[in-house]
């Protein structure tokens, strides 16, 4: 029997960037449909929209199922001047797949059909009143944005909304109703989540609706996940009915690892977050969140993630940490060498929630996008710290890294970000990679591994090695 890959994150390769993931079980697969960012993208969703597919008892062999929809199938975007944000699929009643998404410079929501649920995707029509006025156009409407669709019942419950800090003209997320043909409105539009400048007395205080609509439904409850006010939390709000208010639940996931304080201070950033957008998924009889991070130093270029979550008795979900093992189901073997861009924790002494910033390190890649080089992280200077979790270590002595850069320092090796130190290797000035071996004691257990630059210069860190 072959081995089953190891489930990391960034789940995809690390030239691949598909923010805005919505997670899919369709046959035995599933299947994360999202848009697409560009490496060293000068602003968000510069590609067309492509699928990743994975089995669902392997979750770390990933399959590129190819570009399903390009961005100039619009007739809105024949030129293809405009980018395809967030998008959402569901199953028609017809058993077709359809794809709702909108344009960035469009009120609209467009939608896209196809008989399997990564073939190429055909433009199919604009969600529309009976009269023919497009959702988004009539007077009164709030402009479209990250759709979010869930279909029961030979109807279609649209979610879509977004909601910027002092603009009272966006209300919040609201569904609107479709009726079997998956195109025609039933249901006016409805505020069902509120933004902040309507969530006085909602219980959404402080976690209010920002965008990134998204829809689950697990027994008899409604799952309504989003990105919160502060843009780098993904929540959920759950109601019985899907066009009823929904009640706050909580938060999910950071991309900075804020409010978790299982291994650091509560409001100590862990990571260099920014907005989100994701959803839950059961795979096998287990949940997961789908979410993204960004690298490069920029918004621009986000990369798909996932967490193992857990759905308690009575409905709830409490907050994970960030780590390097989402889908792999338990600890990353504690031997062998793994990828920088691993990381899930990154900073400095002096912590960041927020990406960008000179003197931040960040995953990054050589050459352009498209490009297939391996992701590291670059811009390692004194205090640079690159934490990775967890591993299942057993005699662990040694370990080695692989760097490069104009550096005059050294790497230290500790299984907590404020450790103890507990072996260090001294790197010299180089333009190639090198490899460094020392001497590391590592407690036998599950471990996090940490390692901080200590030193002068910039140096950038491909890979370590847990060695016996």
């Amino acid at each position: 029997m072959a081995t089953k890959a190891l489930g990391l994150n960034p789940y995809l390769p690390s030239w691949e960037y598909i923010p805005d993931g919505e997670p899919y079980v369709f046959g035995d697969r599933v299947y994360v449909y999202g848009s697409h960012d560009l490496y060293n993208g000068h602003v968000f969703c510069l590609g067309d929209y492509v699928c990743w597919s994975a089995p669902v008892d392997d979750l770390g062999n990933w399959r590129y199922e190819g570009v399903i929809y390009p961005k100039t199938s619009d007739p809105l975007n024949r030129e293809g001047k405009m980018c395809l944000y967030a998008p959402d699929v569901t199953v028609g009643p017809d058993g077709r797949y359809y794809l709702y998404y909108c344009l960035d410079h469009a009120p609209v929501v467009s939608v896209a059909v196809c008989d399997t649920p990564a073939g190429q995707y055909e433009f199919y029509g604009y969600v529309h009143y009976a009269d023919g006025t497009r959702l988004g156009e009539k007077q009164g409407d709030e402009p479209q944005f990250d759709p979010g669709v869930l279909t029961e019942d030979n109807k279609t419950y649209l979610y879509t909304g977004f909601c910027g800090r002092g603009d009272k003209s966006r209300t919040g997320s609201l569904v609107t109703v479709l009726d079997s043909d998956m195109i025609t409105i039933l249901e006016a539009p409805k505020l069902v989540v509120p933004g902040c400048m309507y969530c006085e007395g909602s219980g959404f205080e402080g976690h209010s609706f920002f965008e990134a609509s998204s829809i689950r439904k697990i027994g008899d409850t409604y799952y309504f996940i989003y990105s919160s006010e502060v843009m780098h939390e993904l929540c959920y709000a759950t109601a019985k009915s899907p066009t009823d208010k929904f009640t706050y639940g909580g938060v999910i996931v950071s991309n900075c690892d804020l409010h978790i304080d299982t291994y650091k201070p509560a409001d100590m950033p862990a990571a260099y977050g920014a907005n989100n957008h994701g959803s839950i998924v059961e795979i096998n009889g287990e949940w997961y969140i789908f979410y993204h991070r960004q690298t490069n130093g920029t918004w621009y270029s986000r990369q798909g993630c996932a967490e193992k979550i857990t759905i308690e008795a009575d409905g709830s979900i409490k907050q994970v940490e960030l780590t390097s093992c989402g889908l792999n189901g338990g600890p990353l073997p504690g031997e062998g060498e793994y990828a920088g861009y691993l990381a899930c924790n990154l900073f400095t002494d002096k912590p960041h929630p927020f990406v960008g910033g000179e003197g931040f390190p960040k995953v990054m890649q050589d050459g352009r996008d498209g490009d297939e080089n391996p992701g590291y992280i670059g811009n390692m200077t004194n205090s640079a710290t690159a934490g990775f979790k967890y591993f299942d270590c057993k005699g662990v002595k040694r370990f080695a890294v692989n760097t490069r850069g104009y550096g005059n320092g050294t790497f230290e090796v500790k299984t907590a970000w404020d450790g103890e130190v507990l072996g260090s290797v001294t790197l010299e000035y180089t333009n190639v990679w090198e490899r460094y071996e020392g001497e590391a004691n590592i407690p036998d257990g599950v471990n996090a591994i940490y390692l901080t630059y200590r030193g002068g210069g910039n140096v950038s860190l491909k890979s370590f090695e847990l060695l016996k």
